[in-house]
């Protein structure tokens, strides 16, 4: 009759560890984050985001005030406790134009980032994957458009096809892919000559396969960091063109609309520049602490605590 087979932990060597006692194995992305939870400025940044987006989402819907309420007897009145953050000169409540204002701002900047995130992975990997004279025409558009002045062609696109909050969208995420193509193109060249795109070559795999599928996955951690840095750059740009009073129409607002009123009326009514301010310098600095956070997580060389 065969014996009877000892438990694991009776056949292993005296002194050993037992086996609930050994380290689990854990995955880039589970060190990733275990990483990001310990930066303190990362995780402030996180939560403050999250709360202003909830905020600007669904602050309006439970205020008893609407953005487009005029009060011309009430006028411009400092922060009350009717009005927290005051009012403007006819009589709007600010806060509630900071929230709507805030869902234009962090929605241009997501959806703008997006357009030139979509836009530059693609541009980027393609460029970097053929090489050669595909990749010496097609960042020399880059550089080509690198020397136009971003606000000149944003400015044109606008005059041409009017005013509208999406084409905002577009034509800021029209003219910020570019670095987001050279960052992208930079990565896959570092990765082409490696062993498992080789071995993906040598399996017959399609040239569109192998970018989307084995490429682009691998560089995501520069992607996601550019991308949260991307950000700030995009709503500053939005913030700057309504400053210009080329962004949103009355009697929508943004932050840059707001600090463009505030600032001509900051000697009389100074809560109409400094709340505005505060909220859209406090969101700019949230957005660049998650995203050094995110280099200094998703970077590979850093040591395992």
């Amino acid at each position: 009759m065969a014996a009877t087979l000892a438990p694991i932990e009776q056949q292993l060597p005296s002194g050993a560890p037992k086996v609930n006692e050994l380290e689990h194995g854990s995955s880039l992305w589970r060190d990733a984050w275990h990483r990001l939870a310990k930066n303190k400025l990362a995780v402030f940044g996180g939560v403050t985001l999250v709360v202003l987006t909830i905020g600007c989402i669904f602050g309006p819907l439970i205020s008893t005030f609407s953005y487009e309420d005029q009060n011309l007897n009430l006028g411009a009145t400092g922060p009350s406790l009717s009005h927290w953050l005051g009012t403007d000169t006819l009589g709007r409540d600010l806060l509630v134009r900071l929230m709507i204002g805030g869902r234009i701002s962090i929605g241009v900047g997501l959806c703008a980032t997006m357009v030139a995130l979509t836009i530059g992975v693609v541009y980027g990997a393609v460029a970097g994957f053929f090489g050669g004279k595909i990749d010496a025409f097609m960042m020399r558009i880059v550089d080509i458009m690198y020397a136009l002045p971003f606000t000149i062609f944003v400015i044109l696109l606008m005059v041409f096809f009017g005013r509208n909050i999406v084409l905002l969208f577009v034509a800021i995420g029209a003219v910020e892919w570019l670095t987001m193509a050279r960052i992208v193109r930079g990565q896959i060249m570092s990765i082409k000559k490696m062993e498992f795109i080789e071995a993906a070559h040598s399996l017959g795999l399609g040239k569109r396969r192998i970018i989307f599928r084995h490429m682009i996955p691998n560089v995501l951690g520069p992607i996601i960091v550019y991308t949260t840095l991307t950000i700030p750059a995009v709503m500053l740009l939005e913030a700057f063109l309504s400053f210009l009073g080329l962004g949103v129409q009355p009697p929508l607002s943004s932050w840059g609309v707001l600090i463009k009123d505030g600032a001509e009326k900051m000697e009389e009514f100074w809560w109409l520049l400094v709340f505005p301010g505060t909220i859209f310098s406090l969101t700019l600095f949230s957005l660049n602490f998650l995203g050094d956070g995110l280099r200094d997580a998703l970077d590979v060389r850093s040591s395992k605590d």
